[in-house]
């Protein structure tokens, strides 16, 4: 490291006793004083220098970062704009290969120089990816969000994301681009895995504990995409979307509203899309009319990576970059993202010709300043040294080469516990669990068959480093250790013969290897087919940005294969390792089992196998329905009367296996249903139990899911909704009784009147184990006049839960 550092984090940066002093280093004052006081003290280019990135990728010889040519802009000139101040760096471990400890030593001498460049010491606010762990060379693979609504445990997620956090804050990393807050409208949509799933309910709950996590880390989260990516039309990415009013209302915002109002979440990206032709980008009433006057956030709107130059070049609403940069700018976003377009020199003569109000800048400004005190980045003693670096005490590259760790022994057991709770067990007729100890219970010989059989990366997502950089350097070791399926059944089978055999390519059309794969099986005791997606970028895989479907059935000839492997007589366990659900076809009625994993991340084939031997207790559920025909799209559970299978129509949307559905190794029983009041008043809340017993002979989890029909409405209305739920881990015998007090705003929905109200009627709260497995009802009666519910309105089940007696 260059001599201006000091590696114990107390050094000068260069040229600061020239520097003017002021209010904004006295850490005494608020952030927001601190913030004022140095926007007082600024000129209008030093302003707008806070309010852009520039895309750079760390050196792996230590040096400082490069800026990263993307091939959708022109190069960035870092001496011309440095001497002003800069807002960001995009991504200076996410761009390429680099060891972790040589990276945040390139990132330390970067923020040296831009600090010693600009006259007030300001450093970037560093951002990087984060959606399954933080996206650099090297660092955990976690599962993908998808995986997360599976595991329906908010508090692991919480405990996932605090790691992830750490990681990024230990090497000098501020802010994540995460979590996805997308509800799920069409599954043929690529970026399916990135979300939560298809309910707004579990959605705001999961994405809420994520934020939590990593700003509890002390890093920024970033919700994104606000609002409506996910409801294009036929599930097409960046392509327009045609809903209501009342379907963003009440499907896609309430997650964010969660999120802003529970989490403490400090940034938001806007959305690439239009919805009802405006685009997020430039629109005021979305990004400050409900964002900021209603909601009260208070942190950063940042662009999505090119999206405010999209208003021109896609969108057409601005006729230059300079129009787009004003439109933006004035909606209410205040940083571009990756790097400097609309907000370089188009806003600076904006600004000259009047078109764009200094107000504006001083608005956005003062909340990217605001951010950078809360980091510490305005402090007088803030050093450029992360917490890493200042462990290891060296600045000579080769010496620090591999003294960071990001895939700790800690973060495996993390990502292998979200692994394991987010595994589905679809379908059992009781081959499972696969005694694996003692030999003579183990099957004899497992035909492993597949595409996915013996993929390292079959576990990842799109947003993984090794996927989403790691394939643009095929010479660079994928960082992590990454076992395959086949590997992971020989360590949980060890007495078992395991032969293996691809049977074809993922998205091949070729049947070629049809006949070995056949072969096998017939010889074998039991068939587990590998099937699923290949991750990939703007059509390079099967899942993921830029690789919509046109229908649900598996990619390729996976499906011939699957019906071929049933003909042998074989049991066949199907194993799924995917980004989205797809129908199945015979084997969602004929397979012995069925088991699905969405992108499980590293210790995924551990966590599926450990899953088919029984050591673990299957405990995920659907965060998504899976089809039973791959046509019957868009579809989800969160469907009026209308969207239901009917006899006008030969199109049925009917799922193979509904939204919440997951089999265990064990059998609970759900009696003593008590509705302590069935008439509440509009403003009032409703208080129910009933008790729930393990009634079989393992351990095992039933997630009780509380869902909300109202057979009357002024509106239509889904026929049911996920109002609340709760995991119960019981052993055999084992009760627990569930106390649910039910607020009557968990009823509102968004009226004729485009406000959102409570009704008086009749209700029914259904108690399930899924969407389509309704175990207890309970019939009440809202009561008295209509009532506005506004966004100070209860979220939330209360729920408390008592364990009994381990005997009935």
């Amino acid at each position: 490291m260059t001599a201006d550092i000091d590696h114990t984090g107390a050094g000068t940066p260069p040229g600061a006793t020239d520097r003017p002093t002021g209010p904004w280093h006295d850490t005494t004052l608020t952030p927001e004083a601190r913030a004022d006081a140095l926007i007082a003290a600024m000129t209008l280019q030093e302003k707008t220098a806070q309010l852009f990135g520039v895309w750079v990728g760390a050196s792996d010889e230590g040096g400082e970062v490069a800026p990263f040519q993307h091939d959708m802009e022109e190069a960035v000139d870092l001496d011309a704009l440095l001497p002003h101040g800069l807002g960001q760096l995009t991504r200076p471990f996410g761009t390429a290969p680099v060891d972790p400890a040589v990276g945040a030593l390139s990132l330390a001498r970067t923020q040296e120089r831009i600090t010693g460049a600009n006259r007030f010491g300001i450093p970037a606010l560093a951002h990087e990816e984060c959606l399954a762990g933080f996206a650099t060379w090297g660092a955990t693979a976690y599962p993908v969000p998808l995986s997360w609504g599976a595991t329906f445990h908010p508090e692991l997620v919480r405990e996932m994301a605090a790691a992830i956090g750490r990681d990024l804050r230990s090497v000098g990393v501020h802010q994540g681009l995460a979590p996805v807050l997308d509800v799920v409208r069409d599954a043929r949509w690529g970026r399916v895995e990135e979300t939560i799933g298809e309910d707004p309910y579990l959605v705001g709950t999961v994405a809420a504990a994520y934020v939590r996590g990593l700003e509890s880390a002390g890093v920024v989260a970033t919700l994104k995409h606000f609002a409506g990516y996910s409801a294009s039309r036929a599930g097409r990415n960046l392509a327009p979307v045609g809903m209501g009013g009342r379907e963003r209302a009440d499907i896609i915002l309430p997650p964010f509203e969660m999120a802003v109002r529970e989490s403490g979440v400090r940034s938001v990206m806007h959305a690439y899309t239009d919805t009802d032709g405006i685009p997020s980008a430039a629109d005021g009433p979305l990004l400050t009319g409900l964002l900021r006057d209603v909601w009260g956030f208070e942190g950063t709107v940042v662009a999505d990576y090119f999206g405010i130059a999209f208003l021109k070049t896609l969108h057409g609403v601005a006729a230059s970059y300079g129009e787009a940069a004003a439109a933006a700018l004035g909606a209410g976003v205040d940083v571009e993202l990756p790097t400097v377009k609309t907000f370089g020199r188009p806003l600076a003569d904006a600004l000259a010709e009047g078109l764009v109000p200094e107000a504006l800048v001083d608005r956005a400004v003062r909340r990217v300043l605001v951010q950078k005190a809360q980091l510490g980045l305005l402090d007088a003693e803030w050093s450029p040294v992360p917490p890493a670096l200042a462990e290891a005490g060296s600045a000579d590259p080769e010496a620090l080469r591999g003294t960071v760790r990001l895939d700790t022994a800690g973060n495996r057991a993390l990502a292998r516990r979200v692994a394991e709770e987010a595994v589905v067990l679809l379908r059992n007729d009781g081959t499972l669990p696969l005694a694996a100890d003692p030999p003579a219970e183990a099957p004899a010989r497992i035909a492993l068959i597949g595409p996915n059989a013996d993929t390292p990366t079959a576990v990842l997502g799109c947003y993984s480093f090794p996927v989403h950089v790691g394939g643009r350097h095929p010479g660079t070791p994928l960082g992590i250790a990454l076992p395959t399926l086949r590997e992971a059944l020989a360590a949980e089978f060890p007495h078992s013969e395991i032969v293996t055999a691809p049977g074809a390519e993922l998205d091949g059309p070729a049947t070629g290897g049809f006949g070995e794969a056949l072969e096998l099986a017939r010889g074998a005791d039991l068939v587990i087919a590998a099937l699923g997606d290949r991750a990939g970028l703007f059509g390079r895989g099967t899942s993921g940005e830029g690789c919509d479907a046109e229908d649900l059935e598996l990619p390729g000839v996976q499906q011939q294969l699957l019906d071929a492997l049933l003909d042998t007589g074989t049991p066949v366990v199907v194993t799924l390792l995917a980004g989205r659900p797809y129908a199945l076809g015979r084997a969602a009625d004929e397979a012995a089992a069925v088991v699905q994993a969405f992108f499980p991340g590293e210790e995924g084939t551990r966590a599926v196998a450990s899953v088919l031997s029984g050591r673990t207790a299957p405990s995920g559920r659907l965060p998504v329905s899976v089809p039973r025909h791959p046509g019957s799209q868009p579809s989800t559970y969160l469907a009026a009367r209308l969207g239901h299978a009917s006899e006008v129509s030969r199109v049925d949307p009917t799922p193979a296996f509904g939204f919440g559905h997951g089999l265990t190794y064990t059998t609970f029983a759900w009696s003593d249903l008590v509705v302590e009041h069935e008439q509440a008043p509009t403003d009032g809340e409703f208080a129910l139990s009933c008790t729930v017993r393990n009634t079989g002979g393992r351990e095992g989890t039933e997630v009780v899911q509380v869902y909300l029909h109202d057979p009357v409405a002024s509106v239509v209305q889904p026929v049911q909704r996920l109002i609340g739920y709760v995991r119960l881990d019981l052993r055999p015998a084992e009760a627990a009784r569930v106390r649910m007090t039910v607020p009557a705003e968990l009823a509102s929905f968004t009226g004729r009147e485009g406000h959102r109200i409570v009704e008086p009627g009749a209700l029914e709260l259904r108690l399930g184990a899924s969407s389509t497995d309704t175990r207890l009802t309970a019939r009440v009666t809202l009561t008295g006049p209509v009532r506005r519910a506004d966004h100070t309105r209860r979220l939330h089940m209360g729920v408390t839960t008592e364990h009994l007696t381990d005997s009935p």
